[in-house]
């Protein structure tokens, strides 16, 4: 931003937060600036969209419609915004979900509902999706685990205000130059997108095909497999490898819990590798389970919860009842199991009454799959281990530029609403 110059004079703000300002701007409450809607029903009027906080993208105020429907029922209380309000989520603030209506709509009733007066629809939305503002509303909530924000408090925040005339300025030069870099971030995380495809294909091709392009192949007799190289051979997970499934102690009973012993839950899984684990339980709850213990070298695989999370242990631990520990065994090399199991199981799966995948320890143990020897088991683990390596460290590098790309945009709006840059000669 050092090309943007800065105003011909300043004043202090009176905010210490906010610090100096354009010496002919105004700085006043939001509740000064806005009015606050009420309007609730239960039974969306015809035609009217609904936007629950799923719908929000979080800091760019964009809309990002979920895959399903957000709103919790039919007949669930919401509330009713017309085009030019702004929506403004009062739900753990520091989400930044913050939305200009471009329609008359409904809305969760975890939203704000704002009507700008003094200022632009745009300018308020800007302002709140700040990260100074953010910090300012967070300070003033109620609730540590689930922080929630009310109208006293969002209207007593200050909102820079230049007459509507620069206001339009302003962000016609501001709506140029994020969406120069929105269309940057779109392009990136659909990058993204194609290398995690282009991962995923590798790992299924490698564990079902092998890496020898020239070998003799046979069909599997498996739909979904194909062809296979011909000197692999055909295997049931029952067949080739012990399973277990842990158990959950009850979570309110603290004599339980905190232990001499690991024990896993999804949330230890991500690392890919599990070592110590973030709780551990007890001397009495392990009298009184029912799993038993995964040796170390086990492979880890959530089979209900985030199905197909795998992890290879490298302590003896307990698990929960949603991760079923595959036992080392002669057969099998583990690393490369790895990467097979979150291919082979879930095609194993059966839908449960809500749509979702299910699988069981009977549909996992009667999982159909071909395996080469181990030692080629193992030659393809190591040749997946460096094309992921290689592909995971392109995906961390352009997720970082991503990043960088977010700060910016938000450093920008930040350095627009409170006039720390001048726009007003910006637009060609």
């Amino acid at each position: 931003m050092s090309h943007y110059k800065p105003y011909p004079a300043y004043k202090d703000s009176g905010v210490e937060w906010i610090g100096e300002v354009p010496e002919y701007w105004s700085v006043v409450r939001i509740k000064r600036a806005a009015q606050i809607a009420t309007d609730r029903c239960n039974i969306i009027p015809a035609g009217l969209p609904y936007i629950g906080l799923e719908d929000v993208e979080s800091g760019s105020g964009q809309y990002k419609p979920t895959a399903t429907a957000s709103r919790q029922s039919d007949d669930s209380t919401v509330g009713l915004f017309q085009e030019g309000d702004v929506l403004y989520g009062k739900l753990r603030p520091y989400l930044r979900k913050c939305i200009a209506g471009r329609v008359d709509g409904a809305c969760s009733t975890e939203f704000l509902i704002l009507k700008p007066s003094l200022v632009s629809t745009n300018w308020l939305q800007n302002w709140l999706l700040t990260p100074d503002v953010t910090q300012q509303i967070e300070a003033g909530c109620d609730g540590a685990k689930m922080p929630r924000t009310d109208w006293e408090h969002v209207g007593s925040i200050h909102i820079p205000t230049p007459n509507k005339t620069e206001q339009d300025f302003i962000l016609a030069a501001l709506d140029r130059e994020t969406a120069r870099i929105d269309t940057l971030i779109t392009r990136k995380i659909r990058f993204i997108e194609l290398l995690k495809e282009k991962r995923s294909a590798l790992i299924t091709h490698a564990v079902t095909k092998g890496l020898d392009p020239t070998v003799k192949m046979k069909d599997s007799g498996v739909e979904w497999i194909g062809e296979v190289p011909e000197h692999w051979q055909h295997s049931k997970v029952a067949w080739d490898m012990k399973m277990t499934i842990g158990w959950t102690p009850p979570t309110g009973n603290r004599s339980y819990y905190g232990g001499p012993h690991n024990w896993v839950s999804i949330a230890d899984l991500s690392a890919g590798r599990v070592c110590n684990t973030k709780q551990t339980i007890t001397d009495k709850a392990v009298a009184e389970m029912r799993g038993t213990r995964a040796p170390a070298g086990s492979l880890l695989f959530s089979y209900k919860l985030s199905l197909g999370e795998v992890a290879l242990l490298e302590q003896p631990a307990y698990t929960n009842e949603a991760i079923a520990a595959f036992h080392p065994c002669k057969r099998v090399h583990m690393p490369f199991w790895k990467y097979a199991a979150p291919v082979i199981l879930p095609r194993y799966s059966r839908e449960n009454i809500y749509g979702s995948a299910l699988l069981n320890q009977e549909l996992m143990n009667s999982a159909r799959m071909y395996l080469p020897e181990v030692v080629e088991q193992e030659a393809i683990a190591a040749a997946i281990d460096r094309e992921t390596t290689r592909i995971d460290a392109l995906i961390a590098k352009t997720q970082h530029s991503i990043d960088l790309l977010k700060e910016r945009r938000a450093a920008f709006i930040t350095a627009a609403v409170t006039g720390q840059i001048d726009l007003r000669g910006e637009i060609a």
